[in-house]
């Protein structure tokens, strides 16, 4: 594997620093267009949702009953919850 240069380094390093809060701000559009959308395209919305807040910590169960409800002012309140905590 080729080394790499400082930029991207740096690049990587910013990344991984800034990982929550990449993963907050992508959870936040996936709330506002899981709203607009139906059908298979809320499914795969859903999934996606799922992912971010895996990787922001929330415990599996949680994600499980927010999915089942299917109701997304209930991931809008978690992410203002965990944008607060953070």
């Amino acid at each position: 594997m080729p080394e790499r240069s400082k930029y991207q380094q740096n690049v990587i390093k910013n990344y991984y620093d800034n990982r929550e809060s990449i993963a907050l701000q992508r959870l936040q559009e996936l709330v506002t267009e899981l709203y607009l959308s139906e059908g298979k395209k809320r499914e795969k919305h859903w999934k996606s949702i799922g992912n971010h807040l895996e990787k922001l910590g929330v415990k599996q169960p949680q994600i499980d009953h927010l999915v089942a409800q299917d109701k997304p002012e209930l991931v809008a309140n978690l992410v203002g919850d965990l944008m607060e905590k953070s």
